[in-house]
C-alpha cells in the first residue's frame, strides 16, 4: 500500500515539492555558512519525494544550536516551503482521493519550518 501512495504521491506533488527542497538546497549551498541548512534542505527534499513508510522523529541531542539554526532556517527558507505544503495540501484535499496527500502535507509542514534536530526513519 505504501508503494501505491508513494507513486500517487510523487506524480501529485512529491517532485514538486522536491524541487522546492532542492532550489532551497542548491541556495543555500552558494555561501558557505548556510550549507548545514542546504544539507537539511535536500536531506527533507528526498523525503518529501518518497514519504510512506518512513518518519521524522527528534535527533537524540539535538539542542539549543539546532534551535537558533532553525530560526534562521524560518527566515530564510522554512516559510515559503511551509507555504507550498499548505498549498499543496489544500489543492490535495478538494477531491477525496487526494485527502490522505493532504493531510501527509500538512504533516510535513512543522518539519519544513524546522529541519535541523529531526532525522528520518524507516517505519516498522
Amino acid at each position: 500500500m505504501k508503494t501505491l501512495l508513494n507513486i500517487i504521491w510523487l506524480v501529485l506533488s512529491g517532485f514538486w515539492l522536491f524541487l522546492g527542497y532542492m532550489l532551497a538546497a542548491l541556495i543555500m549551498c552558494i555561501l558557505i555558512v548556510t550549507i548545514p541548512w542546504g544539507i537539511a534542505a535536500a536531506r527533507i527534499g528526498v523525503y518529501a519525494l518518497w514519504p510512506f513508510g518512513r518518519e521524522v522523529v527528534e535527533k537524540p541531542g539535538a539542542g539549543v544550536g539546532a534551535l537558533l539554526g532553525n530560526i534562521i532556517w524560518v527566515l530564510l527558507a522554512g516559510w515559503w516551503l511551509a507555504l507550498e505544503h499548505i498549498v499543496t495540501g489544500i489543492a490535495l484535499c478538494i477531491t477525496i482521493i487526494g485527502i490522505p496527500l493532504g493531510i501527509a502535507n500538512f504533516k510535513l509542514v512543522p518539519v519544513s519550518l524546522m529541519p535541523l534536530g529531526k532525522e528520518i526513519v524507516e517505519r516498522r
